[in-house]
């Protein structure tokens, strides 16, 4: 809409008179520059410019006042961190090798390994790279090892039962101001080696036996900031099973790792991932490959067999 009035007559022979006055000081060589303050009028925002959709996420830059008009960034898939377009995620039916016992050896030909983020080594990673390969950091977020070189770090009061593994005990995840820190050194870690993304086990202790009363809200407070430590490191990062939580959480994760769904009938609970067009990494110990591979392949999953050692052998779909 035109907000300048139209002009009267009177308005007009006002204007008339103005100008002739403005004629004969000009005349006289008089100057003004300077006497009022700039010659060209302040900029006003313009009664259409949108408004902003959200408030900018604290830290985040200005935007720049040369351009004729803001570039929209490339949206997050987490909502959280960098742009989309530089932290990796990998596609439904990506094929993948999981190897956590020991350094990670020369195996089979497949686009993506998941790999010990303590044991390997930034060659290892470089050397997976080399080859076209992308390289996940695992860590365990949920649980203390006895076995781990930042073991001293955890204070007692962290470290409930034992969680079925030799050497190693639930960690009460209520306690973020302690384990935050711990965990941003493991994924600086992972980052500093190389990796593209990263893999936190045990996010789920809620449902299991802890030594401490966790709730499903204790669980996602604590994955999410899982999601947004990696995301600050331009990593991607995986929800390790938590079915029960996958709605809430598909938008701040850009892949699933889970171990098991089909022998226990619950895969289908995974289908939020892959419809986001993320993969879902799945794994089976007991079940043969021709009990599980016809409804992984239905449900888009990047399904195999693995023993529980977890070295090289693998029986993929």
């Amino acid at each position: 809409m035109n907000r300048t009035q139209a002009r009267t007559p009177t308005a007009l022979l006002s204007t008339a008179v103005a100008l002739l006055l403005l004629a004969t000081a000009c005349s006289s060589g008089a100057s003004d520059d300077d006497a009022d303050g700039p010659d060209e009028p302040t900029p006003t925002t313009s009664a259409h410019a949108p408004a902003p959709s959200r408030p900018a996420s604290p830290g985040a830059p200005a935007p720049s006042r040369s351009a004729a008009s803001p570039s929209p960034a490339s949206p997050s898939p987490s909502g959280s961190g960098p742009a989309k377009a530089t932290i990796w995620r990998p596609r439904p039916g990506t094929a993948w090798q999981w190897q956590l016992n020991g350094r990670v050896n020369e195996g089979p030909d497949v686009p993506v390994y998941d790999i010990d983020g303590f044991e390997n080594t930034a060659a290892d990673v470089a050397a997976l790279h080399r080859e076209g390969r992308k390289a996940i950091c695992y860590i365990n977020a949920g649980a203390w090892e006895n076995f781990r070189p930042d073991k001293e770090d955890f204070p007692a009061g962290v470290r409930g039962e034992n969680n079925g593994w030799d050497g190693e005990r639930w960690l009460d995840i209520r306690r973020i101001d302690v384990l935050r820190p711990l965990m941003e050194r493991r994924f600086d870690m992972c980052k500093e080696k190389g990796f593209d993304g990263v893999e936190p086990d045990l996010m789920d202790g809620y449902l299991n036996k802890t030594g401490f009363p966790l709730t499903a809200a204790d669980q996602l407070a604590y994955n999410r900031m899982l999601s947004t430590i990696a995301h600050a490191r331009g990593l991607a990062v995986g929800l390790k099973n938590d079915l029960q939580q996958v709605p809430e959480l598909v938008p701040a994760f850009e892949f699933a790792v889970n171990e098991q769904c089909a022998q226990y009938d619950e895969c289908a609970l995974l289908t939020p991932f892959v419809k986001a067009d993320k993969a879902v990494f799945h794994v089976e110990y007991e079940l043969p490959t021709k009990d599980f591979c016809a409804e992984s392949d239905k449900l888009g999953l990047s399904s195999m067999r693995k023993n529980l050692k977890l070295d090289v052998w693998r029986q993929p779909c």
